[in-house]
């Protein structure tokens, strides 16, 4: 996330959190002193606060499709020529999901284990769920409870990629994007060169409207917030310290116990030796919670501190700069599973490996402005049947959470250039790979 500003000069992240500290001021308010079911609070919930957050959310569907599509093509053609790439380039990325994944299923364990969202009265949850699921399913459709696992590897492969966009079925648009993507790499030419400037461009226009329509988000989250804690009260608070304990809680985990195992047995290096030698990084990751801002000092550390071959380092680093991010992944699981469970909504198993999947998926097409992976945290809620107004409740934290899973990003870049870089030197890589150029994010 960036500092984007606002008119006022106050940065972004202030504003989302100013209007997050009065709409659940607001809310609680009227849920301690007046009660949710006084005629002009139901009126104004109805037809001013409720209809404001509705547009938000319809917002951001209306981008999801060529955000996701247009990331995952351009993420996958920066990799580069297939062959050319050779052992770096498949090994970046297996990595890239295998490690994303792990960090997916310690999100989604961790929230299965502790529940944060337990706790809440069901019949206020079930109040809110019918207010949200008429709006919901008008625009993506009611999600299957469960399916045949046989039939869930089927519904994969689109059979016409235009139906599954109109009809909203994320998961085949994002495996056409990756085909797509590969394709790209393979059909290297003066005419797919061009494509890909193009695609490029829509991924440019995207991220720019997403901008603009987030500059809306400290109204929204007021909106969203003051009917939440209208509602819910002190219920509300209660489970959002539970929420970021969570998710911090896993995102340790994986900072502490897999990276070092990963760079330990899979790189060959010294744990203590790695987090030495990317202090900086993460200081920088942490304090603006930006991987672009935190590119250029990762590079130096990967070359001055861990002494890894240069070349490898920048490929490595500079894709996974957008295509690698463990800790996107890992928020978006538990931020689904999380309001699943405050509205009192069981997720299948099946359910719970869709929203794997689309996590991984979305790890590598998150686009890198403010909220970037809010789009995606929207749509798969109402995937799995959960209101998308539910994401207001933890928009006011997520600067906080934001620090926290861009560290884990850009530790885990360079946790990946560890793992590639181990038997390799700067002659394995093609010499057109050497100044990569940083990704449009």
């Amino acid at each position: 996330m960036d500092t984007t500003t606002t008119k006022r000069g106050l940065p972004l992240h202030w504003m989302m959190l100013i209007g997050f500290i009065v709409g659940l001021a607001g809310g609680m308010a009227v849920n301690l002193l007046i009660g949710p079911e006084t005629a002009w609070v139901v009126w104004l919930t109805e037809n001013v606060t409720g209809p404001a957050g509705q547009i938000f959310l319809r917002l951001l569907f209306m981008l999801v499709i060529p955000l996701l599509f247009s990331a995952l093509v351009v993420g996958v053609a920066e990799m580069g020529d297939l062959k050319s790439l050779g052992r770096a380039g498949i090994k970046t990325l297996l990595l890239t999901i295998v490690v994303s994944g792990i960090a997916v299923v310690i999100g989604l364990a961790m929230v299965n284990i502790f529940r944060p969202g337990d706790g809440v009265d069901p019949e206020l949850a079930a109040r809110l769920l019918a207010q949200g699921a008429e709006g919901a399913n008008a625009i993506v459709g009611n999600a299957p409870e469960s399916v045949q696992f046989g039939q869930f590897f089927l519904d994969l492969i689109p059979s016409n990629v235009f139906t599954a966009a109109a009809e909203n079925q994320i998961l085949p648009v994002m495996i056409f994007a990756l085909f797509f993507g590969v394709g790209l790499v393979m059909a290297k030419s003066r005419a797919t060169d061009q494509l890909q400037t193009t695609i490029e461009g829509i991924l440019e226009v995207t991220m720019k409207l997403i901008n603009t329509v987030i500059k809306l988000a400290p109204y929204a989250i007021a909106c969203l917030m003051f009917n939440l804690a209208a509602l819910f009260g002190w219920d509300l608070l209660v489970r959002l310290a539970a929420y970021v304990g969570v998710a911090v809680g896993a995102m340790a985990i994986h900072m502490f116990v897999v990276y070092p195992l990963v760079v330990w047995l899979a790189g060959g290096m010294n744990p203590i030796k790695f987090f030495r030698g990317v202090r900086e990084p993460m200081v920088v990751a942490f304090s603006t919670a930006s991987s672009n801002a935190s590119l250029p000092v990762s590079l130096r550390a990967a070359d001055e501190q861990l002494g890894l071959p240069r070349k490898i380092a920048r490929f490595v680093l500079t894709v996974g700069a957008t295509a690698n991010q463990n800790g996107t992944a890992l928020f978006e699981g538990v931020t689904v599973l999380f309001l699943a469970q405050f509205f009192n909504i069981e997720l299948s198993f099946t359910q719970q490996i869709i929203v794997m999947l689309v996590c991984i998926l979305g790890g590598v097409g998150t686009a890198g402005v403010p909220a970037g992976s809010l789009p995606v945290v929207a749509m798969i809620l109402v995937m799995v049947g959960v209101p998308a107004e539910g994401i207001g409740l933890i928009l006011g934290v997520d600067r906080f959470l934001d620090m926290c899973r861009t560290t884990l990003n850009v530790t885990g870049d360079l946790v990946l250039a560890t793992v590639v870089s181990r038997g390799e030197t700067d002659a394995s890589v093609p010499a057109d790979l050497e100044e990569p150029t940083a990704p449009g994010v």
